[in-house]
């Protein structure tokens, strides 16, 4: 039933907010992202820089968010934090999944404790992801 039911799940026209300071990592993702299967794709290079695109846009602009956890000026688990804090509806609900390629069970608790929907390992798989956040979606 999973296979299933992620097969239906399309990238086709959804807005993603994806944190990722790596050049090369990102270029990847968004390459996989918007050419293979139609997403649209803004690239942030550190948290601070994806709390302030996220705030600068009106609730329900993205779909998701891909949030790296290390990088430089604020670390993914501190930018989901401060988007879940924000004063507006979407904060509270829009799904975002840590990217990391610390796989440990406990970094995967310390994701969700922050708020976020779940926990993909790099380098990921697009299987992987779809999983993912058609979790985070349902």
């Amino acid at each position: 039933a999973r296979k299933e039911e992620t097969d239906d799940f399309s990238f086709e026209g959804r807005r993603i907010l994806m944190a990722e300071d790596n050049e090369t990592n990102a270029e990847i993702a968004v390459s996989i992202l918007e050419e293979v299967h139609g997403a649209h794709v803004e690239v942030a290079h550190n948290g601070q820089e994806a709390v302030d695109m996220f705030s600068a846009h009106p609730a329900g602009y993205y779909d998701f968010i891909l949030m790296d956890v290390q990088m430089p000026v604020m670390d993914g688990r501190t930018a989901a934090r401060t988007i879940r804090a924000l004063p507006r509806p979407d904060a509270k609900t829009v799904p975002i999944l840590a990217m990391t390629a610390n796989a440990f069970d406990e970094d995967r608790k310390k994701a969700l404790a922050a708020g976020m929907n779940g926990h993909i390992a790099k380098p990921f798989k697009v299987e992987t992801m779809l999983e993912e956040l058609e979790l985070a979606l349902l």
